[in-house]
């Protein structure tokens, strides 16, 4: 029986792929035998990289156990993390070690060569303090393919036969070059048509016959009412899945569609991070990144998606984790021209949309390859600053205000929340006040959209005012773990931000749906006495207090009327200095709002 491809759904979170990694590298150059199988899943456990949070898990261990894995305070010591991992009592526990290994296998972050472990040097990138997440998953997915020769998931049958993350860019754009040819304007494709024929798409000489399914079934949904396209669509994915597996067998149906849906979002949310595809029509399509056409096409005539021959697993595995294989078709220089000409066009317009002086365009026709090259970085992250200039500038409006209020009141309707819950973060900060800088690590796409989440390692954004600075920390985390994850974390990235930046002061502002109250005793600490010999400023809101911040500022701005950063850093002193009032954490919390409400009284005056 057929079956789909899939990234991974051992792993969904990409950071987590890192955390794996780092911790193999304690095995690296030792032999991959049962025993370091069976070790390296108790190193995870040690290192709470696996099994914390998780309630399955828990299973079968006792209270001490358990307490001592949720408590991050206490080390787990090799001894206890083995004691834990044996009480499973797993059939087979070397199997869980190979489970733990197979996405960074798959993705070609590590090699088992010669029965050793070998970090790649894709693996060695992804490990760097500065890695970049999207060149990363790029140049991993644009050679992985089924079959392969290290994966019995897939066999040489001739049913398997496709790079599936070109072959996806392939299906979108022959769906637009269909939509063209009816003379409809290209869109990309839905969400919902992805996960249907994407994952199902597993031989490139079907690329045209799945884009003419997708444009047939759009032009039978054309002027249904929605229960009629909903019918529409729920028949054929039947009829479709039945016809992939060969089979009318209802539980295997059932359980393929299931599946879709999971390998299609996993899918979207790892291609995304290439910053090849966009998301677009309020999020419910995908299509070509136009910011990468040079590239896009280039790759699509170059490729169509086919998979390569090797002799060996060695072979294919030393190619997918070679970071110079292959050489890119738009490496050369004429291409690297190319694309620096749509970037100044678009530097250029957000110049004018700006208002800003034109940036000197250096001569880089004379330029040579390796220069060009560097040119192209530079002038993204120029680009990058002039769209967070054009994000404050859109932030001022009224309706923009009202948007963010409206979208994080609704933030558990999203399907990406942690990325959300950042974005609008972000865009609030910017319309709050004058503020000289608002700057985001989350990694973004060329529409400087959010791929993913910022990094585990730096602020989740860095806020700079001419009288302050500050740091803010999001999360969507509600439970123990919220105070795991994010306790120790945000008072190390304010400390350190602190130290970087002595000139002024510093605050943290910290935003989650719920404030567990682990998470606020520890703040509590640093607040009222210190973190690391010195107090600090950590000012935690609610989702639904940072909207109410905000609807006091569009009620300032309905008045005509301007906040001013003093302000902003006035609420965050009353909110801390009200702390002086409690010898209960949680009752200070729990005054936040009426501290709100005195701060807009105050304002209005």
């Amino acid at each position: 029986m057929k079956k789909p491809w899939s990234i991974t759904t051992t792993l969904r979170n990409p950071e987590r792929l890192r955390g794996f990694l780092d911790v193999l590298q304690q095995l690296e150059g030792e032999e991959w035998t049962l025993e370091n199988q069976k070790k390296y899943q108790v190193l995870l456990i040690q290192n709470r990289k696996y099994g914390y949070g998780s309630p399955q898990f828990y299973n079968g261990l006792s209270a001490n156990q358990i307490s001592l894995i949720d408590d991050s305070s206490k080390e787990i010591s090799f001894a206890k993390a083995k004691e834990i991992f044996e009480s499973k009592n797993y059939e087979d526990p070397a199997m869980r070690g190979r489970q733990s290994i197979n996405p960074l296998k798959k993705i070609g972050l590590v090699i088992i060569k010669d029965n050793k472990v070998v970090v790649t040097s894709l693996g060695k990138l992804f490990l760097e303090e500065d890695f970049d997440l999207g060149e990363i998953f790029f140049r991993s997915f644009l050679k992985w393919q089924i079959p392969n020769p290290v994966s019995n998931d897939y066999p040489e049958n001739g049913n398997y036969d496709i790079k599936p993350f070109i072959g996806s860019l392939h299906l979108v754009n022959a769906v637009n070059q269909k939509e063209i040819a009816l003379g409809n304007k290209p869109k990309g494709i839905s969400k919902k048509e992805f996960s249907l024929f994407a994952p199902t798409l597993i031989n490139f000489q079907n690329i045209d016959s799945y884009a003419e399914k997708i444009v047939s079934l759009r032009q039978s949904l054309r002027g249904k009412t929605k229960q009629e396209q909903k019918d529409i669509f729920d028949a054929y994915k039947l009829s479709f899945a039945g016809e992939f597996l060969g089979s009318e067998n209802q539980s295997d149906i059932s359980k393929l569609l299931n599946n879709l849906q999971d390998y299609g979002d996993n899918a979207i949310r790892y291609f995304r991070l290439t910053r090849y595809i966009y998301i677009r029509g309020g999020g419910f399509y995908i299509d070509l990144e136009p910011r990468r056409s040079v590239e896009i096409e280039s790759l699509l005539e170059f490729d169509s998606s086919q998979s390569k021959s090797f002799e060996s697993g060695d072979e294919y595995l030393e190619y997918i984790s070679d970071i110079s294989q292959p050489r890119l078709p738009w490496e050369t220089k004429d291409k690297y021209i190319e694309i620096i000409e749509q970037l100044v066009s678009e530097v250029v317009r957000y110049e004018d949309d700006l208002n800003k002086d034109h940036a000197h365009i250096k001569d880089y026709q004379a330029m040579p390859e390796a220069e060009l090259k560097k040119y192209i970085a530079e002038l993204r992250s120029y680009r990058r600053l002039l769209q967070d200039e054009t994000d404050h500038k859109k932030s001022q409006a009224v309706e923009q205000v009202e948007s963010y209020i409206q979208d994080l009141e609704n933030i558990f309707d999203s399907d990406d929340r942690p990325i959300l819950l950042e974005k609008l973060s972000a865009l609030g900060l910017h319309a709050l006040n004058d503020a000289l800088k608002i700057q985001p690590n989350y990694p973004v796409g060329d529409d400087n959209e959010p791929t993913f989440t910022a990094p585990a390692n730096t602020p989740d954004i860095e806020c700079f005012y001419d009288k302050f600075n500050a740091i803010c920390e999001v999360t969507m985390l509600t439970g123990r773990d919220q105070w795991y994850n994010e306790g120790q974390p945000v008072m190390r990235h304010l400390r350190d931000f602190e130290n970087e930046h002595e000139d002024k002061q510093s605050y943290c502002l910290f935003i989650a749906p719920t404030l567990h109250r682990d998470t606020i005793n520890t703040f509590w600490t640093a607040i009222k006495y210190e973190y690391e010999g010195r107090q600090q400023k950590i000012v935690p809101l609610s989702i639904n207090q940072f909207a109410l911040v905000l609807k006091v500022l569009l009620q300032i701005k309905k008045e005509g009327k301007f906040l001013k950063h003093e302000e902003l850093s006035r609420l965050y002193d009353q909110i801390l200095s009200s702390s002086e009032s409690f010898n209960d954490s949680g009752e200070w919390v729990s005054s936040i709002p009426s501290t709100i409400d005195s701060w807009q009284e105050s304002i209005n005056l």
